[in-house]
């Protein structure tokens, strides 16, 4: 399964808002609060890159809130249930 990592910049009066929104976006499966220049870390999983790239483009980037974006794709999961051993995410 393909999985995309992306941070993102929110307006400071609507990061509450907007992560509440996303966890409503297809394909999102967490969005995380985080510290440093990006305000959310969000995760996606689809069946291709195509698919993820359809989530942000017409899902994701359309979030009131969202005033900056910096996108990631995982090549390769390290999984504790898997002890440790490389599991691939596509």
């Amino acid at each position: 399964m393909a999985t995309a990592i992306i941070l993102l910049k929110i307006d400071p009066r609507k990061i509450t808002g907007t992560a509440e929104k996303l966890l409503k976006v297809p394909a999102v499966t967490d969005v995380y609060s985080i510290s440093g220049r990006y305000d959310l870390l969000v995760i996606i999983k689809c069946e291709s890159t195509d698919m993820i790239e359809t989530v942000i483009t017409d899902h994701l980037l359309k979030t009131e809130g969202i005033t900056k974006s910096e996108t990631m794709f995982a090549f390769r999961s390290y999984d504790k249930v898997e002890g440790g051993r490389a599991v691939d995410v596509d």
